[in-house]
């Protein structure tokens, strides 16, 4: 997981990393990411304690990569024999490492700048977290965003298919390429596809070490919401599980809700299937939440439009274009056998609009006004079926609120 934004949010909770953030007499510490060193492969563990390892950008004149490690999870101790990756250019930040199980070493995915404003990514591999070598660069296009800054890097299935697995290289923007690596070549299949359609979203990261059990990809990005009177600075998005689901153009990251954001749940309200039509009443009308979840499935009929709107938000389905439109933002989201599923979640600070099964993600800031709860449904210009109807009234993460 990538640092460097003190910020939390209404809906997720987030502790502090007790001691990390100290200055560096190579620099201030910038961004990178942490691992568990399990078989103590540094030699920074304790026996029965493997180290957790900070590997991080001190962004200093040189800008180089350097490592801290810690026992206990709460004090980190920066490695006498840094820097461990000395300055490529000036432009080189944000390591992101993972260990590589099949080649039994680790591998770091760090953004370079080369001449001529070309934005790369650099593999390098290590036995040990403590001596990198080189190994490949990858290229994105230069003067764009792609592969631009805080990259990340892990391998999903195809539609859970364990035997058909892709890796995923994604940049700051959450733009991605899809394709194979062997432990020391990245090969592009498919790239620059877009990650996220919304606004405010960036330099997002995964976790490493979830249980093999459980299997999933979790994803949490920096939300640049307007925070006022918050004692934190902007926030973060929901936990988002990924996928990779096979699509007629190649496999495409999903992006859900993790499962554990219905312990956040107080009341639901399940309305019945329901035709409605342009002048239905609103089934909604009777509903007033602050902090909500919302999920819908429709077939959108004759209707031109299917209208949401939630504490003043407006989320609607163009059925022509089959686009999502939220606060007037476009973005594509194709039926799926010939239905659209939304799921939308609003806090204070922003909300978060999934649909197309995960296909299309729009995260948007946006202040709710204290004094508007409303939500409310609407068919435009011809009926339209929901065939389901949820609304889920959220507690804050926060205890004290």
């Amino acid at each position: 997981m990538h640092w460097g934004h003190a910020v939390s949010r209404d809906l997720v909770h987030w502790r502090e990393l007790g001691d990390v953030l100290l200055p560096d007499e190579l620099g201030p510490m910038f961004s990178g990411s942490a691992v568990v060193d399990w078989q103590n492969t540094s030699g920074l563990g304790e026996p029965g304690q493997p180290p957790l390892v900070l590997i991080y950008t001190a962004a200093g004149n040189p800008t180089v990569q350097c490592i801290a490690s810690s026992t206990d999870g709460r004090t980190f101790t920066k490695y006498p024999g840094n820097p461990v990756l000395r300055q490529i250019t000036g432009g080189n930040r944000d390591p992101k490492v993972i260990w590589h199980t099949p080649t039994r070493r680790w591998v770091m995915v760090l953004y370079v700048t080369l001449p001529q404003d070309k934005h790369t990514v650099h593999f390098f591999t290590s036995p040990n977290l403590r001596d990198w070598t080189l190994a490949s660069i990858t290229e994105g296009i230069s003067g764009s965003s792609y592969l631009y800054e805080c990259p990340d890097f892990f391998e999903l299935p195809v539609d859970g298919n364990a035997a058909h697995s892709k890796w995923v290289l994604s940049a700051a923007n959450s733009e991605y390429a899809i394709g194979t690596f062997d432990g020391t070549t990245f090969r592009p299949e498919h790239s620059r596809l877009p990650g996220h359609r919304g606004r405010g979203f960036y330099a997002a990261q995964t976790y490493s070490d979830i249980p093999a059990a459980d299997g999933r990809r979790i994803l949490i990005g920096w939300f640049q919401t307007e925070t006022r009177g918050m004692p934190f600075n902007q926030s973060m998005t929901v936990p988002l599980e990924l996928r990779l689901t096979a699509t007629g153009e190649g496999p495409r990251l999903t992006f859900t809700p993790v499962r554990e954001l219905d312990g956040l749940r107080t009341r639901t309200q399940v309305f019945a299937s329901q035709v409605l039509a342009p002048d239905a009443p609103n089934p909604l009308a009777g509903v007033q939440a602050e902090l909500v979840e919302l999920r819908a499935e429709f077939e959108p009929g004759e209707a031109r439009e299917i209208i949401f709107t939630v504490r003043g938000a407006t989320i609607a389905y163009d059925t022509a274009k089959q686009e999502l439109v939220v606060n007037q933002h476009r973005a594509p989201a194709p039926l799926r056998a010939g239905r659209q599923r939304l799921t939308i979640y609003c806090d204070r600070t922003g909300l978060e609009v999934f649909a197309s099964d995960g296909l299309t993600y729009v995260p948007m800031p946006f202040l709710a006004p204290a004094d508007d709860r409303a939500l409310r449904v609407e068919a435009r210009g011809g009926p339209a079926r929901l065939t389901s109807l949820q609304v889920h009234e959220l507690r804050s993460a926060w205890s004290n609120n």
